[in-house]
């Protein structure tokens, strides 16, 4: 939970906002308090996408859909504002950590507790499919573990059984890694597809690893379809249901009643030993509301934005052939690019005190650079120092995981680009810096890319760069090329630079790959 920006409101509709309790591409999430004192989560859709018609309708699905649903393994709906800008809705705030939080900190689940965890979660979908409803993206970090047992959130995608699976942009929904394969290759949406992902996520409950693996989403979406999911070392009993849940055809999964059948668990996940502490590690909820020192609090409809509202999606361009991966149907959804849309700094995302001083050309080590990429959890250990622009999407894919053959064994495509085009914006430069393994550890520097205007020519199509061929390490005025990837096997870390001058730079956004002894 972090304290209130100096751009955010201090109220929605009736509700005083005490802190933020996270952001993603719809919007932001605030803790908020009502005049009678209830806590609850308001999410508040970003004015810039409000002109989209798909990003808002997503929205208004999203609250039809968690108003209808009534569960107990649901945070029911408590208010919301359709009808004009700011658009949000307000739901029951559930005190405690969300299940990917409780792994990572504390580790994997015992046994017991994820047959427990299985039973509940196998419950909370049955309640959800009983309304007609399908999540669609059940993953560890939207599941919370709350003092009445987990609870699903996040209904962003969610819709009625017979509904299409794909988006507007023809892109399959989900999480790559607990997206199940008639999803991803027959866009078919159903509760089974559910009994697979809460089969993912018990798996990583159990192990700590991302199920099918890390690496790129394409990569990862792969794996879902045509390999077997990693239960190494799990008990054998509860490795057995883990891999029934994920059967990749969908009629051979048991369905939520049989799951409750098959754990046979004779206490609840709440008097669990393991899950009481797991509870406590709620963040404690503030009297006040939390701002910076000296931040003026701002009326509603000072919420931040960012030129004019996105427009239309184009017509589709030819996908870059690496955006395809063979086997897995022509399009692998949002797995196919590992992509993020992020909220939008101020100006044209900069770091809005910054003024371009000419045309950057590599960018210098100014100090430190503290960026890790873990590759089994698919996470960096830092956030950006600054929000990239909206629409921002990035992408790696290597030579060993290039369906189709294009990009040579032992080298790494390194894409970005914007989802849409945001025209009449004032350069934009951004400069990639790639470490190896070896340097994860350290505060070195890595090797970077010469820096390129985003919004120069077509920034809707891909920029990519070639690893190592357009890297160098240039620190004291010397030139080294960049090292190949077979010399240091491992998780390489990829890092996103705003850069206005060689010396003045920002990170926006951190990734990652893993790279083998392979070679040319």
């Amino acid at each position: 939970m972090d304290a209130l920006r100096a751009q955010d409101p201090a109220r929605i509709g009736d509700y005083a906002l005490l802190a933020r309790i996270g952001a993603g591409g719809m919007g932001v999430v605030y803790l908020g308090r009502s005049p009678g004192g209830r806590l609850v989560a308001v999410k508040v859709v970003r004015e810039e996408i409000t002109g989209h018609p798909e990003a808002l309708a997503r929205f208004r699905r999203e609250a039809a859909t968690v108003g209808a649903v009534r569960s107990a393994y649901t945070a029911n709906l408590i208010d919301a504002g359709l009808d004009a800008a700011p658009y949000w809705i307000a739901t029951e705030y559930v005190a405690g950590p969300t299940l990917d939080r409780a792994v990572r900190e504390r580790g994997p689940f015992p046994v017991v507790t994820c047959r427990r965890l299985v039973a509940a979660m196998a419950e909370g979908l049955a309640s959800v499919h009983a309304y007609g409803v399908t999540h669609r993206d059940l993953k560890p970090q939207n599941v919370l573990l709350g003092s009445q047992g987990p609870q699903l959130i996040d209904f962003g995608i969610a819709r009625g059984v017979e509904q299409t699976a794909l988006t507007q942009d023809g892109q399959a929904p989900g999480t790559p890694g607990f997206t199940a394969p008639e999803v991803l290759t027959r866009n078919e949406v159903g509760a089974a597809a559910d009994v697979f992902a809460l089969g993912a996520t018990v798996a990583y409950a159990a192990t700590g690893r991302a199920p099918f693996g890390g690496g790129d989403a394409a990569a990862v979406s792969y794996r879902a379809v045509h390999e077997e999911i990693d239960t190494a070392g799990v008990e054998p009993g509860l490795a057995a249901l883990i891999r029934a849940c994920v059967e990749k055809d969908p009629a051979r999964r048991p369905g939520p009643a049989e799951l409750i059948r098959w754990c046979a668990v004779d206490t609840a996940l709440v008097d669990d030993p393991a899950y009481q502490p797991l509870v406590a590690m709620a963040e404690v909820v503030p009297d006040t509301p939390q701002r910076p020192p000296n931040a003026p609090a701002l009326a509603i409809h000072d919420l931040p934005t960012q030129g004019p509202p996105p427009s239309p999606p184009p017509p589709p361009p030819r996908p870059n052939p690496w955006l395809v991966a063979a086997g897995v149907g022509a399009v692998v959804g949002i797995a196919v690019a590992t992509a993020v849309w992020l909220l939008p700094g101020s100006g044209n995302g900069g770091s809005g005190g910054d003024k371009p001083d000419g045309p950057p050309g590599y960018i210098q080590d100014i100090g430190t650079s503290r960026h890790a990429w873990n590759g089994l959890r698919e996470s960096c250990n830092l956030p950006g120092e600054e929000q990239p622009p909206l629409q921002f999407q990035y992408a790696v894919t290597t030579g060993e995981n290039d369906p189709t053959g294009e990009i040579p064994l032992g080298k790494a495509e390194i894409g970005y680009r914007l989802k849409y085009e945001e025209p009449n914006l004032p350069p934009y430069y951004v400069s990639v810096e790639v470490k190896p393994p070896h340097l994860l550890d350290t505060d070195a520097f890595g090797y970077v890319s010469k820096a390129a205007d985003l919004y120069e020519g077509d920034e809707t199509q891909w920029k990519n760069l070639v690893y190592p061929d357009d890297f160098s390490d240039r620190a004291g005025g010397k030139v080294r090329p960049a090292p190949p990837l077979a010399d240091d096997p491992g998780e390489w870390t990829v890092v996103y630079h705003h850069a206005t001058s060689d010396k003045n730079h920002r990170s926006v956004v951190c990734h990652g790959f893993m790279a083998d002894t392979v070679s040319e």
